[in-house]
């Protein structure tokens, strides 16, 4: 790319949210940065993970996602890099049809430290994504691709399989 030439800017696309909150207190989620990808997800109470534990912790909110939409729950990496906190099901699934209120299922993967939240406390991100709906359709043999049958590991670990 030349100095003149500048990457093309990308503006991501918006959609509306309807958001019950569970807990009117707490702020509904929103972005910390423009172009951020992940909305962050609160702690709806105090709570402390010891090492080894998960623990399914509410956020206060339901949400209703469009036809079309999927939101995923991602782990914050600052949470993972300091205190080896992590989500069990990652990314987890909010289908479009789910009323419920969301729920984060965290895990301490340090061995020795507890780490406490407090309410308020932002424990994981959504990101919203369109989806598409496949027809499977079975088949006596699959056409061949450059990649083929190659699997786990296949395009690089070697010896360290």
């Amino acid at each position: 790319m030349s100095p003149q030439t500048s990457p093309e800017t990308i503006t991501p696309e918006k959609i509306t949210v309807p958001i019950r909150q569970l807990d009117p207190e707490l702020p509904v989620p929103g972005y910390a940065h423009p172009g951020d990808a992940g909305a962050d997800l609160l702690a709806a109470e105090d709570f402390a993970l010891e090492p080894g534990e998960r623990r399914l912790v509410p956020t206060g909110i339901a949400i209703a996602l469009p036809e079309g939409w999927v939101g995923l729950v991602h782990p914050r990496s600052g949470l993972a890099v300091r205190h080896g906190i992590t989500l069990v099901n990652t990314p987890g699934t909010i289908d479009a049809g789910y009323r419920g209120e969301v729920k984060v299922c965290l895990l301490n993967t340090d061995r020795a430290g507890t780490v406490h939240f407090s309410r308020g406390d932002r424990i994981a991100q959504l990101v919203l994504q369109r989806i598409g709906q496949a027809d499977f359709v079975p088949v006596a043999d699959l056409e061949d691709s450059a990649r083929g049958e190659g699997g786990f590991g296949s395009t690089g670990l070697g010896s360290q399989q």
